[in-house]
């Protein structure tokens, strides 16, 4: 598996062990994984995934592969095209080699190819690779996740804990964010049910909220109700030029760009995997309230994490 440190992926291999797969974690840093070794069937590799040759070793008797890597902001050689489109096509050439037949892998809600930033269409170039590729595959396009650790809800209750007001593009932009242990379940019910081959899957909760009601939720939640100032166009793209020098930026022109789209899904959640979207209600309290003090290791109890 490769992405199987982050936010997700960690989700994802905790969901393969309980249903006892034996997972391999391909990471860059051990030191991110450590959560991981607590985990029985999972092996963690400190090793490059984006090299030919650590891909050539690691898929050697390997039945199927896992690709959840991908980025929000581009940084430094970490380019949309090298790790969403360039790193799947390695890893499918990987696969071919080692006869690896199944794979499955993770996209995003608005990935196209005439898609308004360049993180979406990155995306869904991705998506080309790894249908192309020969393979038994099957892709998932989710909406924003949330989640304890999630990078989302948490940054809006921290924006409200030191702002006294908070100025938001794209305030309007609507979203229909999904639990992260459904992705996780759908993942791993995915990975033994052949008839999700060669079939994309758009995952999202069960409601729609504009960005402003998930950042005034967020807010409330935390303790700390904050006002939100939506920007029109033109201040909205000058706060993404300023936010995009910022370390770890929190907001680009591109990230503003994707948000041109509503992040929703077509259609009803898939009855596929049997599983019914979480209310975001239903879990947020759990770690933004501020008395929340649960464990970070409760996420891999079970029932993915509930």
């Amino acid at each position: 598996m490769t992405g199987g440190t982050g936010f997700i992926g960690s989700h994802v291999v905790a969901q393969l062990s309980a249903a006892g797969h034996d997972v391999v974690v391909l990471t860059r840093r051990r030191e991110r994984a450590r959560h991981l070794l607590l985990l029985p069937t999972v092996r963690v590799v400190e090793a490059d995934p984006q090299e030919p040759a650590t891909l050539a070793r690691y898929t050697r008797d390997m039945t199927a592969a896992i690709n959840l890597v991908g980025i929000l902001h581009e940084h430094g050689r970490e380019s949309f095209e090298r790790v969403h489109v360039a790193f799947p096509r390695t890893l499918t050439a990987a696969c071919d080699r080692a006869g690896i037949s199944r794979i499955l892998h993770m996209s995003a809600l608005g990935a196209n190819p005439d898609a308004p930033s360049r993180y979406q269409r990155s995306k869904a170039a991705g998506e080309a690779v790894i249908a192309e590729s020969g393979l038994a595959w099957t892709i998932f396009r989710p909406s924003v996740v949330f989640g304890r650790g999630d990078t989302f809800l948490n940054l809006f209750a921290t924006l409200a804990q030191w702002f006294p007001v908070i100025p938001l593009a794209a305030a309007n932009a609507r979203f229909q964010p999904i639990f992260v242990g459904d992705v996780a379940a759908c993942f791993a019910r995915a990975l033994v049910d052949d008839e999700t081959i060669g079939q994309r899957f758009e995952l999202c909760g069960p409601k729609v909220y504009t960005l402003g009601e998930l950042v005034r939720y967020a807010a409330v939640t935390s303790g700390h109700p904050r006002p939100v100032a939506a920007l029109g166009p033109a201040l909205a793209n000058l706060q993404a030029r300023v936010m995009e020098w910022l370390p770890g930026p929190l907001l680009t022109r591109d990230n503003l760009a994707s948000m041109q789209r509503d992040n929703v899904c077509e259609g009803c959640f898939t009855d596929r995997f049997d599983v019914a979207p979480t209310a975001l209600e239903a879990i947020a309290p759990e770690y933004l309230a501020p008395l929340a003090r649960r464990s970070r290791f409760d996420v891999f109890r079970a029932r993915g994490g509930r």
